[in-house]
């Protein structure tokens, strides 16, 4: 399902998030009051604003409120960080993700709002956008460009089958390495091996190999 995504501070982990978030088909307004980090993610994604979004009035210009998720990622200012999850939060923004350096840091963004607080040194950009689009992905490891290992919750439309009757690797082009359920783990899962609901998946792949079959869960 499509989401609308704002992406506020476009350092390298705020562009990361937002043009992965992009290339997942979703909608992505990009801000940052640098002219040149506007202009070079302007073709990889719906928006991209030149603009301070300490700036209460144009945040409320922008529609700040209508938005699925707020990223608020301004490295450079932690004041404005603050400022910009505040900001969100009382103008009725459902989701706010906010970016800090550190813990002391983070309980700062959770006192004034924050829905959730990430670490860039512990959570790439990358797998931060996978697990806001999708719920059932529980990590996201990013192996090249185009390679990643996807770890997610089996569904019901999964539950009860085979892996013989999935046909995983000839229908979608991905390897399901690992079976974890409970404490057991089924390092080398085979066509007999049936999934259960609630089983957690550990899948290799390209990644539009990957994006098909998150979308077909």
């Amino acid at each position: 399902m499509k989401k609308q995504f704002a992406v506020i501070g476009l350092g390298r982990f705020g562009s990361s998030v937002a043009r992965t978030l992009s290339a997942m088909g979703h909608e992505v307004l990009a801000i940052d009051k640098n002219e040149e980090r506007v202009q070079a993610i302007s073709d990889k994604v719906t928006h991209a604003v030149v603009a301070d979004a300490t700036d209460e009035r144009l945040l409320k210009q922008l529609g700040i409120r209508n938005f699925d998720v707020v990223i608020t990622s301004i490295g450079e200012n932690a004041q404005a960080n603050v400022l910009v999850t505040m900001l969100a939060k009382d103008m009725g923004a459902k989701y706010v993700v906010s970016k800090a350096i550190n813990d002391l840091y983070g309980k700062i963004l959770e006192k004034v709002g924050a829905d959730r607080v990430v670490y860039p040194e512990r959570d790439m950009g990358e797998r931060v956008a996978h697990n806001l689009v999708d719920t059932n992905i529980l990590d996201y490891l990013e192996l090249s460009p185009d390679h990643s290992i996807v770890e997610i919750i089996a569904s019901k439309r999964l539950a009860g089958k085979s892996l013989g009757q999935l046909n995983i690797r000839a229908r979608f082009g991905i390897t399901l390495a690992v079976i974890k359920r409970g404490k057991e783990i089924n390092a080398s899962p085979g066509a007999e091996d049936i999934i259960q609901e609630g089983d957690i998946l550990v899948i290799i792949g390209d990644n539009a190999s990957l994006d098909k079959f998150e979308n077909h869960l």
